[in-house]
């Protein structure tokens, strides 16, 4: 039986709920029907990750097994797991391109946009000797090479062709 996204958020969900939890809650937090999440709570019991026990004749309070606990535990170490993984990755090619712009001659480098990579960035400039300016308004000065961040928007004013023609510039 494949474990379900929907799964996870509701073992988690009951996991993490220090009080009691319903299954009105369950489904408004993690955004399916009541008859979807009541099925969910079937199938979790039937894989033994979830107990129920029964308060009184309307409320029954849900418990994660331990083996829930484990899958939770096993789901979070690979998720950490892929992240690390991902961010070795990142480090290399971001170290990888500011050394190649220091080679073309760059001296300065502005992140333009957020980054949640900023701080490998900022290391390899030090690292190869490129001032680091997190001044994005310093457009049109020589010697500047301007990386885009992942979550950068660009202006609505300028076209694709444009902005392709600075982004790789």
């Amino acid at each position: 039986m494949e474990t379900t996204e929907h799964e996870i958020k509701i073992l988690e969900n009951i996991y993490n709920h220090k009080e009691q939890i319903h299954q009105r809650d369950l489904a408004r937090i993690v955004g399916l029907s009541l008859g979807m999440t009541n099925a969910i709570l079937k199938r979790l019991v039937k894989k033994g990750w979830l107990k129920i026990k029964k308060v009184n004749n309307r409320n029954i309070q849900y418990i994660v097994s331990p083996r829930g606990v484990d899958e939770i535990t096993r789901r979070s170490y690979r998720y950490f797991k892929r992240t690390i993984k991902n961010v070795v990755y990142y480090k290399e090619a971001i170290a990888e391109l500011i050394r190649s712009i220091r080679e073309k001659g760059y001296s300065r480098l502005v992140l333009v946009g957020q980054s949640d990579l900023d701080f490998i960035v900022e290391h390899y400039c030090t690292k190869y000797g490129i001032t680091w300016i997190t001044d994005e308004k310093a457009e049109g000065q020589p010697g500047i090479f301007y990386l885009y961040s992942e979550s950068y928007i660009p202006d609505k004013n300028i076209k694709d062709a444009e902005f392709l023609q600075r982004l790789f510039i």
